[in-house]
């Protein structure tokens, strides 16, 4: 068994997004202990060393991914599909947007919002039959069931969805309200 060095212990705390307080905190030492293990100033004890890393192992045990919040029953609309039809199955669905998959591949998204602005230049009656290819906009970024919830925090951010993708195919979806979620445990 190999001891990590110091520069490995800080990478490692990184890796994890603690700051060097946190880590302290959760192994029960003090914070200046941890700056000093890591910039090789000190040799720890083994017990130390322990305390670090099983709290190494608590924070990777309660890390949330993709696979874990995510709806994998994926309700979505073909590019083929009418107007029409993508804004009944929104109504049913209680949705404000839904992914536009073609054979298991993400290629749009279409939204009340976009439906919205296509209405200012158009009859609804002409909207209606029109096909989703012709009006939908990007599609929802994608991540794989392994990504941690920061990155998908991220992505969120910026876009009101996340497609969840496992060997080509689409397997679920995370959304805002899902992140949200978390925070009452």
């Amino acid at each position: 068994m190999q001891l990590p060095t110091p520069e490995r212990l800080r990478q490692k705390r990184l890796d994890l997004a603690l700051t060097q307080s946190e880590l302290a905190k959760r192994a029960g030492v003090s914070q200046p202990l941890i700056a000093r293990i890591e910039a090789g100033d000190v040799d720890p004890r083994l017990s130390t060393l322990r305390k670090i890393c099983t709290a190494f192992e608590e924070v990777e045990k309660k890390k949330v991914l993709a696979r874990d919040i995510m709806h994998t029953l994926v309700i979505f609309v073909s590019s083929e599909d009418s107007v029409e039809s993508a804004v009944h199955l929104m109504e049913e669905n209680g949705f404000s947007q839904v992914p536009v998959i073609d054979q298991g591949v993400p290629v749009g998204s279409i939204s009340e919002d976009t439906i919205i602005k296509v209405m200012t230049d158009r009859k609804a009656s002409d909207i209606s039959q029109m096909r989703i290819r012709d009006i939908m906009g990007d599609a929802f970024p994608t991540v794989s069931p392994t990504t941690e919830l920061n990155e998908i925090s991220h992505m969120l951010e910026r876009n009101p969805a996340v497609l969840v993708v496992e060997k080509g195919v689409t397997t679920g979806f995370v959304t805002k309200h899902d992140v949200i979620k978390l925070l009452h445990g």
